[in-house]
């Protein structure tokens, strides 16, 4: 079965019912959200209320809880300890993520790892294996998701090796998953024209079982860039036919594909419109439609 979505917002007045709702008006069944903004660590009170009822248009729908996926924001780094208080705010902050990801039920949060910044990629590495240990509750049912980044500065797990480390440097692994990002494996040197490749030696170190989502973006940079800048689907460097083969590779045919693509501009203004809903239909139909960003702008020209 085709599980697809993309990255939809959640706000904090409908909550959960929104996030849901906008999933559903692309044709997802599945999708990502942050529960607040990704640059920050500001996070309204969840409403019981809202998520119940979330949960219930869900259920209408056939849309499965385990198939949605909560982002961590980016302002998280476990690897780099310089400063003590931001490395102790970092874990608290993830502990209390955690938590109210747990509350909505759902069962899978994606983390970048983060970047060593003046420290050296070992200390990094290190650094995200002590705070997971410290983060990590046995009895919890949220599984982390580590994302594999594209090396940009002093990122780490551009390396599945490095993921490999981690994973076996944490007592309850159990709890640790991945995340897939095809711009970010692109620009991190792996050629997603052989993805089976890819796939094959990722189970021989690490096991396709530890694939918990994959967010599907194409690239706007060359195989081993290190730049991470994503690009519509079809519209970069990866192409339209590898990343449908990525998409419907029998091995992840049970793992959520997230859409995280760039906004479309409407006018040469500011990009405003999401693309979703039409490289959803793409990717269903198996078709590459080279006509994407106007479709986008003649569809929000006629909802007006």
């Amino acid at each position: 079965m085709l599980l697809i979505g993309s990255h939809v917002s959640f706000r904090s007045s409908d909550q959960l019912v929104g996030s849901v709702k906008e999933a559903i008006s692309y044709g997802s069944n599945s999708f990502m959200f942050y529960t607040g903004a990704p640059q920050n660590t500001k996070r309204c009170k969840i409403d019981y209320d809202l998520t119940v009822e979330a949960r219930n248009i869900l259920y209408e729908n056939n849309i499965e809880l385990k198939n949605i996926i909560v982002h961590a924001p980016y302002i998280i780094n476990l690897a780099n300890n310089e400063k003590e208080e931001n490395y102790r705010f970092a874990i608290n902050f993830l502990k209390e993520e955690i938590r109210r990801v747990e509350m909505f039920g759902v069962e899978k949060l994606v983390l970048h790892p983060g970047s060593y910044v003046n420290l050296d990629l070992d200390t990094g590495i290190n650094n995200v294996i002590n705070a997971l240990n410290e983060v990590i509750n046995p009895n919890q049912d949220v599984k982390i998701c580590l994302e594999t980044m594209a090396g940009k500065g002093s990122e780490i797990c551009f390396n599945i090796n490095h993921i490999k480390r981690i994973i076996d440097g944490v007592k309850y692994n159990d709890k640790i998953m991945v995340c897939l990002d095809t711009c970010h494996l692109n620009d991190a040197g792996y050629n997603m024209e052989m993805f089976d490749d890819f796939l094959n030696e990722f189970d021989k170190l690490i096991g396709i079982d530890k694939i918990g989502c994959v967010h599907v973006n194409d690239s706007k940079n060359p195989i081993g860039s290190h730049k991470d800048r994503h690009e519509n689907i079809g519209y970069g460097t990866i192409g339209f036919d590898n990343l449908i083969n990525i998409i419907y590779n029998e091995r992840l045919c049970n793992v959520p594909k997230i859409l995280e693509t760039p906004y479309v501009s409407f006018n040469d203004k500011e990009r405003i419109l999401p693309p979703y809903k039409f490289e959803i239909d793409m990717i269903k139909d198996k078709k590459f439609n080279d006509d994407l960003y106007e479709d986008i702008r003649n569809y929000y020209k006629r909802s007006k």
